[in-house]
C-alpha cells in the first residue's frame, strides 16, 4: 500500500485514475486541487481532499508529508512554473517518484502529415510550454515518468501501446481511460519506466489526424 498525492485531482484523467485506484488497490490518496469543493469523496477513509495551488510552496510542502508517489495531472500556461514548483517541493520532502502527464509532440517526434497537423493545432504557446516543463523534470534527480498521450478521447476502452523518447510516435488518439490505466500500473509498480518519457496511443489509429477531427 502506498500514499499517493494526485496534483490536479479534478482533471478528467485524474478522476478516472482515482476511481480505478479506489476500486482496484488499497492505496491512500491525497487529492490536491484548487477549489476542492468540486470533488465528491466516495471513500473518506482513503481520500483526503486538499485545497491548494502547486505554485504555493507551503501548501505543496504540507501535502507531500508521508507521500510515496506523486502523480501530476497539471496543465495550463503555467505548466513550466508548476513543474519547477513540484520538483523543488519533492526535493525538499525527499520524495523521489513522479508520474507526470505531458503531451505528444514535445520532442518533434510525431511523423508525417499527422505531425504537421499536430504542430498546426498546438504550436503558439502550448507545445512550447509543455516541452519546457518536460525539460525541467528531465533535468531533475527525481525518478520520473513523463506520459505523452496522443489526442484524447472519452471512449470506454482501455487499449494502448507505448513508445520511448527518441522513437517515432505511433497512432493519433488514445482514450483517457487508457492513460488512467497506465498511471495506475505505474503507481502499483513504481519501479517501471524510471527516467522515461512514454508516448501513448491506441493501436490501429494511424492516420493524418484523430478520427474525431
Amino acid at each position: 500500500m502506498a500514499n499517493v498525492l494526485i496534483l490536479g485531482a479534478h482533471g478528467q484523467i485524474a478522476q478516472l485514475a482515482t476511481k480505478q485506484l479506489l476500486n482496484e488497490t488499497k492505496h491512500d490518496l491525497k487529492l490536491f486541487l484548487r477549489r476542492a469543493n468540486r470533488l465528491n469523496v466516495t471513500d473518506a477513509k482513503r481520500e483526503t481532499v486538499i485545497d491548494g495551488d502547486v505554485l504555493n510552496a507551503a501548501q505543496l510542502d504540507a501535502a507531500l508529508k508521508g507521500v510515496d508517489v506523486v502523480y501530476a495531472n497539471l496543465g495550463n500556461a503555467q505548466i513550466e512554473n508548476q513543474a519547477k514548483s513540484v520538483v523543488a517541493a519533492m526535493d525538499r520532502a525527499g520524495v523521489k517518484r513522479l508520474i507526470s502527464i505531458s503531451t505528444l509532440g514535445i520532442y518533434d517526434e510525431v511523423p508525417g502529415k499527422y505531425g504537421k497537423w499536430n504542430h498546426q493545432m498546438l504550436d503558439g504557446g502550448y507545445l512550447e510550454t509543455y516541452a519546457a516543463a518536460a525539460k525541467v523534470i528531465e533535468g531533475s534527480d527525481l525518478d520520473y515518468t513523463i506520459i505523452r498521450p496522443a489526442w484524447l478521447s472519452n471512449k470506454n476502452v482501455v487499449s494502448y501501446e507505448t513508445t520511448e523518447k527518441g522513437e517515432a510516435f505511433k497512432g493519433t488518439e488514445v482514450s483517457r481511460k487508457s492513460i488512467a490505466d497506465l498511471v495506475v500500473k505505474l503507481i502499483n509498480d513504481p519501479s517501471q519506466h524510471i527516467k522515461a518519457s512514454l508516448g501513448v496511443d491506441q493501436p490501429g489509429t494511424d492516420g493524418d489526424k484523430p478520427s474525431f477531427y
